[in-house]
């Protein structure tokens, strides 16, 4: 039998008023009205409608009931295995509410930090709930990965939209299947409920009718003050960068300059957030001259920008503005990401027109060269999607950043949708002030002209690692040609960049190259300053064209990989100069661009 409420549970009952917590949702939702009704007339006005099927995922489910249907018996074996691990839960569950020994039909992955509540493991209620919905979930993914003549890439674009609707139907998505929601409504009389709903009212308000879901405390950065804190100055700008040195820290400099390339599907400053985690403090501090180059936020008056214009404007300007003020004739430089790929193209470029001196070195953080295997990122570039996306672009000329950021999240929709959603409407609490999250919400948008080549010919038809595949100004670009030392590191838990489909670059380029691979992420995986002592990484002699034979003969270090980048440098440092101060500033870093936000 079930046990009697104790004289605590009785009272946290006993606070739930429902006269009062009806009222105040009445008084929330009186508030919210405007804003539902405003949200409703701008839609009808654009004559917008819901997109059911955001993933173009209709003809791939189409294939995949007419494999099942071609093959009933796969069918019905997975019904029966799921049936029967179903009535095997519901007798270990008995087992359990009985107070006697219990198994577990299926555990969740130890990542999944959704069921960490002791309830889920303790509960003979909530351990039903959790085991019935994870059963349901293999169930699920089992059946698109058993059917027959589905071709991969459907099969993992249905394996994908599948995974997504099954995250947002998770019991702890819910109020009533929530142990902790419970808790906290019964603990605070349903206040919880109320400054959730209101919490979702300024949430529609700050996107202006679509919900735009806070991750962080938006007022407690700013940039230059509490992040993005590296004493410069804005050296040298144009319309699409403005470039940053700073100031030294030791009395003498490496002689050889160094130029950072971040991505411009965000802000510079990831590499700058405070100066406990700072790799530009930190690698000034190592005697780096440091340049990086932060990119404008573009608009519609930028639409036309071309990959060659970032290229040109971007790193050979940035090339040609660092041997000005410093008077040396080249830089070791370092891309990450997108910025990397970008540095790839202009190491090819620069070969082909005899300047490949100009840059030293290469380092390549977490950057795609060969698309292939490039990960769930690709489930958004097939045909149909790419045409949307030059619909949408043709309207506003840039892809806008919102856009760019759902795609990124979806990615990882527990931790950056569903957590908040708990957190901020189900938990009524406010979102824990984070400069990483503060930046990933800090995006930017993105030119036509380039984002439509970038998807098209490097994500969707994979030709840069093609000799010649692909052109800027009529340059043929040949990756293979690039001879320049180069430095890869890659993240092991990489979902934008996975590090099997990064690691191919080696294999890519002829010159003398070392490849690292990081514990983490795309981001921690990359700012993990040496202070902190966390993760760990790897390293091997060679890079042969296996990766998993690579990683079978690799050394696991502990801590930061960024003192043996800096060791690797050393080599490419040309000696060592007095530290240059900085000529001709323009402004204080930060600089404007990076202070432009997306509405």
């Amino acid at each position: 039998m079930a046990k009697p409420l104790n004289k605590d549970q009785e009272e946290q009952f006993q606070r739930l008023d429902p006269v009062a917590f009806s009222q105040a949702m009445a008084r929330a939702y009186e508030r919210a009205q405007p804003v539902i009704e405003d949200f409703i007339e701008k839609q009808s006005k654009a004559g917008n409608t819901l997109n059911l099927d955001p993933l173009n995922v209709g003809e791939s489910y189409s294939e995949f009931l007419e494999s099942f249907w071609n093959n009933p018996d796969k069918f019905w074996e997975l019904q029966i295995e799921y049936w029967q691990k179903g009535i095997e839960l519901w007798q270990e569950s008995t087992f359990k509410f009985m107070g006697e020994d219990s198994k577990n039909i299926i555990e969740p992955n130890p990542s999944d930090r959704r069921f960490k509540a002791k309830e889920w493991q303790d509960s003979a209620l909530f351990d039903f709930i959790k085991q019935s919905y994870l059963l349901t979930c293999e169930w699920m993914d089992k059946s698109i990965r058993s059917a027959e003549d589905l071709d991969d890439a459907k099969r993992e674009k249905l394996a994908f939209s599948t995974q997504l609707f099954a995250n947002a139907l998770s019991p702890t998505n819910f109020a009533m299947t929530n142990p902790d929601v419970i808790k906290e409504t019964m603990n605070t009389g349903g206040e919880n409920l109320i400054r959730g709903f209101e919490n979702l009212i300024e949430d529609l308000e700050r996107g202006q009718g679509s919900l735009k879901i806070s991750t962080t405390d938006y007022n407690a950065f700013k940039l230059g003050e509490n992040i993005g804190t590296s004493k410069g100055s804005v050296i040298f700008q144009n319309d699409l960068i403005q470039l940053i040195q700073y100031e030294p820290l030791t009395e003498q400099v490496n002689k050889r300059p160094l130029l950072v390339i971040p991505p411009w599907i965000n802000k510079y400053y990831i590499l700058d957030l405070r100066e406990d985690n700072s790799f530009i403090k930190w690698a000034v501090e190592q005697g780096h001259t440091v340049f990086i180059v932060s990119w404008v936020n573009p608009d519609r008056e930028l639409a036309q920008k071309r990959f060659e214009d970032y290229m040109k404007e971007g790193i050979i300007a940035s090339l040609d503005a660092i041997k000005d003020t410093t008077g040396e004739p080249d830089c070791n430089v370092v891309g990450y990401c997108l910025g990397g790929t970008l540095l790839t193209i202009t190491l090819a470029y620069l070969k082909k027109h005899q300047q490949e001196k100009r840059i030293a070195s290469a380092t390549f953080l977490t950057t795609l060269i060969d698309f292939e295997h490039a990960g769930d990122l690709k489930l958004f570039m097939d045909d149909e999607q790419l045409q949307l996306m030059d619909r949408q672009m043709a309207e506003a000329g840039v892809l806008q950043a919102s856009h760019l950021q759902q795609t990124f999240s979806l990615l990882r929709a527990n931790d950056l949708i569903w957590s908040f959603v708990i957190n901020n409407y189900l938990m009524g609490k406010e979102p824990f002030p984070f400069d990483l999250l503060y930046w990933n919400d800090d995006s930017t948008n993105m030119p036509a002209a380039m984002h439509s080549f970038y998807l098209r010919k490097l994500y969707r038809d994979n030709l840069l690692k093609e000799p010649n595949g692909i052109a800027m100004d009529d340059t043929p670009i040949d990756a293979t040609s690039i001879k320049t030392p180069a430095y890869f590191l890659s993240a092991r838990e990489d979902h934008i960049a996975p590090w099997r489909a990064t690691y191919q670059g080696t294999q890519l380029l002829s010159g003398p190259k070392e490849f690292t691979l990081s514990a983490s992420g795309h981001i921690a995986g990359v700012v993990n300053p040496p202070m902190k002592n966390k993760y760990c990484y790897w390293t091997a002699k060679d890079t042969p064209a296996d990766c998993d034979a690579w990683l079978e003969t690799a050394k696991e270090h502990a801590g930061s990989w960024w003192p043996h980048w800096n060791e690797w440098t050393k080599q490419h440092a040309n000696g060592t100069a007095p530290a240059r101060k900085i000529k001709n500033p323009i402004e204080a870093a930060p600089g404007n661009y990076v202070q432009k936000k997306t509405t």
